[in-house]
C-alpha cells in the first residue's frame, strides 16, 4: 500500500499541472461509473429490489454515455472547449446529486441515464484540450494523464465509495461524486487555460466514418469484447461474498486490488500497443480476457485464486483502452474527436450488455459465477472481430496513417 501511495505522489508531482482539472473530471466520471458495481447489494436492499434489477442502473448510465457521446460532440464542436467542459460537468454534477436523493429505483434510473450523457463528450473534448496544452511531442502523454483519472478512481475512490455505501448509506457516495463534480467545475473555471474554439469538420464529413468497415469492427471489438469483463465486474460484490466466501466488509479492499490491477494494466496496454500493431494487441488482450473469465467461472470458490484473478481481470479491463483508442483513431482519421467519443460509447455498450446479459443466469437461479461464463463467450467474440481487422489490415496494401492526436 505504501508503494501505491508513493507512486501516486510521484505521478502528481511530475504531471503537467494545467491538466489537473481534466484529471479531476476523469476521477469523478470513473467513480460514478464503477462504484455502482460494488454498491449493488446496498442499493438493492435499500430500494427493496433484486440485485439483477439494480443492475439495470449500470445499464442506464452506460446507455446515457452511448447516446450522449457522439451527440454532444457533434453539436458542441464550434464552442470554446473550456465552456463545453464546464457545461458537461454541470450536467454531470446535477444528475449525480439527484441520484443521491432519488426516492425510488425509477427516479434513480433516470438520474443515472442523464448523468452518463456527458461522459464520452467530456473525454473527447478533454483530449483536444490536453493535446493543445501539452509540450511538443508529448500530446499522447497529456491525453493519457486525463484518462489516468479513471484508474486512480478505481484504485482509491471506488473502494472508498463502496466502503461508505456498506457502512453508512449508498446515497452519500453519490453526494461525494457531486462534490467532486463541483470542484472540477471550479478548477476548470480558474485553472484550465482558455483556448479558442477549433472549427470542426462538417457533420456530413464526420458521419462518413460510419462508411468505413474497420470503424464498425472496432466498435464491435469494444462493445462485444469488453462487454465480457463487464459481465464479471457488474456482479463482483455478490461473486466475492456468495461464491468466494469473503465478508462484505472486505469488498472495498477487493475493489482496491482490482483498481491497482487497472493502474498496472493501463501502463501495460500502452506498452503493448507500442510493440505491435494495435489490432494484434487487442486480439492478444481479448484472448487473455477469455482465459481469465473462464478461470473466474471455474475457480472463484478458492479465495487465493479468486483474488489473483481479480487483479488480472482488473488489469485487462483497462489495458485494452490504449490499443482500441489507437485503432479507432487510425480508422477514423478524418473525424478523430467523433471517433474518440464513439469508442467511449462502445465501451459503455459493452457495460450495458455485460450488466444485462450477465444478470440473466442469476435471474434464472444460477450462481454468481455464471456471469463470468457469459463474459467468456462475449470476449471470445471480441477475439474474432480483432482477428478480422488484423487480417483486413494485413491484406491492405496501403499502410495505415499515423495517429494524429486531435488536430496535431
Amino acid at each position: 500500500m505504501i508503494q501505491v501511495f508513493t507512486g501516486l505522489y510521484l505521478f502528481f508531482r511530475y504531471m503537467n499541472k494545467k491538466l489537473f482539472p481534466l484529471l479531476l473530471g476523469g476521477l469523478g466520471i470513473g467513480m460514478t461509473e464503477f462504484v455502482m458495481m460494488g454498491l449493488l447489494p446496498d442499493v438493492a436492499k435499500n430500494l427493496k429490489i433484486s440485485i439483477p434489477v439494480a443492475g439495470h442502473l449500470i445499464s442506464a448510465y452506460a446507455l446515457g454515455v452511448v447516446i450522449g457521446a457522439p451527440l454532444l460532440v457533434m453539436i458542441s464542436g464550434n464552442y470554446p472547449p473550456k465552456k463545453i467542459l464546464m457545461a458537461l460537468m454541470g450536467i454531470f454534477t446535477v444528475f449525480n446529486g439527484l441520484s443521491a436523493f432519488a426516492p425510488d429505483e425509477h427516479t434513480l434510473l433516470i438520474a443515472r441515464f442523464f448523468a452518463g450523457l456527458p461522459h464520452g463528450a467530456f473525454f473527447g473534448v478533454g483530449a483536444i484540450m490536453a493535446s493543445r496544452l501539452a509540450e511538443p511531442g508529448k500530446q499522447a502523454q497529456a491525453v493519457a494523464t486525463m484518462f489516468a483519472g479513471l484508474t486512480i478512481a478505481n484504485l482509491a475512490l471506488v473502494p472508498i465509495g463502496t466502503w461508505i455505501g456498506h457502512n453508512f448509506l449508498w446515497r452519500y457516495t453519490f453526494g461525494l461524486v457531486a462534490v467532486i463534480g463541483l470542484i472540477t467545475i471550479v478548477s476548470i473555471k480558474f485553472w484550465l487555460p482558455a483556448i479558442p474554439a477549433e472549427r470542426s469538420e462538417g457533420l456530413k464529413t464526420q458521419l462518413k466514418i460510419f462508411q468505413n468497415a474497420d470503424v464498425w469492427l472496432v466498435i464491435l471489438i469494444t462493445a462485444i469484447g469488453t462487454g465480457g469483463l463487464f459481465c464479471w465486474i457488474s456482479y463482483i460484490a455478490p461473486l466475492m461474498t456468495e461464491i468466494s466466501g469473503f465478508a462484505s466488509s472486505t469488498v472495498p479492499w477487493i475493489m482496491v486490488l482490482a483498481g491497482f490491477g487497472m493502474v498496472i494494466g493501463n501502463w501495460f496496454g500502452g506498452k503493448l500497443a507500442d510493440r505491435m500493431s494495435a489490432g494484434k494487441a487487442c486480439a492478444w488482450l481479448l484472448f487473455a480476457m477469455t482465459v481469465t473469465l473462464l478461470g473466474i467461472f471455474l475457480f472463484s470458490q478458492f479465495r487465493v485464486i479468486s483474488l489473483l484473478l481479480t487483479f488480472v481481470a482488473g488489469a485487462l479491463s483497462i489495458s485494452l483502452a490504449a490499443p482500441i483508442q489507437v485503432l479507432m483513431m487510425q480508422c477514423a482519421k478524418d473525424a478523430q474527436m467523433l471517433g474518440a467519443s464513439i469508442t467511449q460509447a462502445g465501451f459503455n455498450i459493452g457495460n450495458s450488455l455485460g450488466a444485462f446479459l450477465g444478470g440473466l443466469p442469476i435471474t434464472y437461479g444460477l450462481t454468481y459465477n455464471y456471469p463470468s461464463l457469459v463474459g467468456m463467450f462475449m470476449a471470445t467474440g471480441g477475439v474474432v472481430f480483432a482477428m478480422m481487422i488484423v487480417r483486413r489490415q494485413r491484406n491492405n496494401p496501403v499502410p495505415l496513417q499515423p495517429v494524429q492526436v486531435f488536430g496535431h
